[in-house]
């Protein structure tokens, strides 16, 4: 009966380590676009960059007794996603997009400049995480340059420490805000339209 004891608390106490220490995780994100959108151009023609312009693919790390083994990143297809949801939005506003180099066309280059998660690192429970995103637009017609940086930030509280799928809602919601805003801004359309 004795070596059960033992052997159980063993298990037990593996268990409880195990829970303080997360594994990485890689959040499939597909971030969208959710501004208002009409019609305003006349098929003027735009080409369209989206690029990663992040010093690290790591956002951060999930925290808990071990935070150093706990890194969040996103899928390598999340900026695939950014720019197919850039040129959907560009056809519904009215430009057409057209291939790089084609002559006077002007030009919407978008970066993810910023995407940080950061979450308690001073204790064995994972209590918060303020997630923050950040996107730059450069806008370019044949005689006029603009440029615009777009962040949306959340806070969110966990009585446990999130899952995957978890994360990935969340750094989405804060990326689709993000990118939002791009479109938001009357300067971005005024400028293509010349």
């Amino acid at each position: 009966m004795l070596k059960y004891s033992r052997w159980a608390g063993v298990v037990v106490l593996a268990a409880v380590l195990a829970g303080c220490a997360h594994s990485p995780q890689q959040l499939n994100v597909a971030p969208t676009i959710n501004a208002p959108l009409s019609q305003v151009a006349r098929q003027q023609p735009v080409t369209v960059t989206v690029q990663d312009s992040r010093s690290s693919p790591v956002l951060g790390t999930r925290g808990g007794l071990y935070p150093d083994s706990s890194n969040l990143t996103i899928n390598p297809q999340a900026i695939d996603q950014v720019r197919q949801q850039v040129e959907q939005a560009l056809r519904k506003l009215g430009f057409q997009v057209v291939p790089q180099g084609t002559p006077n066309a002007n030009s919407l280059v978008v970066s993810l400049a910023e995407l940080s998660y950061v979450s308690p690192k001073d204790g064995v429970y994972v209590t918060q995480a303020d997630i923050s995103a950040a996107f730059t637009a450069e806008v370019r017609s044949l005689n006029q340059r603009y440029n615009g940086r777009y962040s949306a930030s959340a806070q969110h509280r966990f009585g446990y420490a999130p899952n995957q799928a978890t994360n990935t809602r969340l750094v989405t919601e804060v990326m689709s805000d993000a990118l939002s805003r791009v479109f938001r801004d009357p300067e971005i359309t005024r400028v293509l339209q010349q």
